[in-house]
């Protein structure tokens, strides 16, 4: 068993989870501890059995209550050096023997998942993604990102399920009430993946073997679910045994496995 699901995605706080046969993983915690808990609830998984806390990078709605929960349920917490220091008021609410410190781009074990950090364009300390392996699959985990350049296509390339940003459609941010400054932010290539790259991108890595992907982080204010399943149904046409999904915003998702 190998899979995974959304336990909160958008702008507002993600949260998300992979299983295998013993292990448990929690990638951010942008959410409260009571909607943890409550999402944890929802898919039969007792906080107790989470074996490690992963974070992508500093941003609050990927950090929110990774104190809290560790805390909770002395769960260790794995981010690199210089998450770990653009969150000092987190950091210092967790135990020192949870605190745990990765290198991007140098594999570490949990468990039965082996992971891989891998650097992502966003304009964060130190953003990263996770390739996940159990059993010779490979889970990616990709969210927060200003483009798909090679190396990171190259990091996702072999991936039978990956959770992967859809932040924003360009013409509805373009008339959105957002300031021109953080317009800009969005569309630079340390802001967020539009519906449209996030598409292109399936396409790419259908062709080394996806079959599965779950869109995230969709934002409240300059997207729609039914535009980012339209978009990737548009580009996927040719892509006929993908199976894809749009992450609820306050919700968990359906599971996929990876088998």
């Amino acid at each position: 068993m190998f899979k995974y699901c959304s336990l909160y995605s958008g702008s507002s706080g993600n949260s998300f989870f992979v299983q295998s046969d013993t292990t448990n993983l929690i990638i951010d915690a942008g959410v409260s501890l009571k909607k943890i808990d409550t999402a944890l609830e929802k898919i039969n998984i007792n906080g107790e059995n989470i074996n490690a806390i992963l974070v992508t990078h500093d941003h609050i709605d990927h950090t929110k209550s990774i104190a809290s929960l560790s805390k909770k349920y002395n769960i260790p917490v794995y981010a690199n050096k210089k998450t770990w220091s653009a969150i000092p008021n987190i950091a210092t609410k967790i135990p020192d023997n949870l605190k745990k410190i990765f290198n991007i781009s140098e594999t570490f074990s949990i468990g039965d998942i082996k992971i891989l950090p891998f650097h992502t364009p966003h304009d964060a300390a130190d953003p990263c993604g996770f390739n996940l392996y159990n059993s010779n699959k490979k889970i990616s985990i990709a969210t927060d990102i200003g483009y798909i350049s090679e190396e990171l296509l190259n990091y996702l390339k072999d991936s039978s399920g990956i959770l992967l940003e859809s932040n924003y459609d360009p013409e509805i941010l373009k008339y959105s009430s957002y300031p021109y400054v953080l317009k800009q932010r969005i569309l630079s290539n340390t802001g967020h993946l539009s519906n449209l790259s996030a598409a292109k991108t399936l396409v790419k890595l259908y062709n080394s073997g996806l079959e599965k992907a779950l869109l995230v982080h969709l934002s409240k204010e300059n997207n729609f679910p039914e535009l980012v399943y339209q978009t990737i149904k548009n580009e996927t046409l040719n892509c006929k045994n993908l199976s894809f999904d749009i992450a609820p915003r306050d919700n968990p998702s359906d599971f996929f496995e990876v088998v």
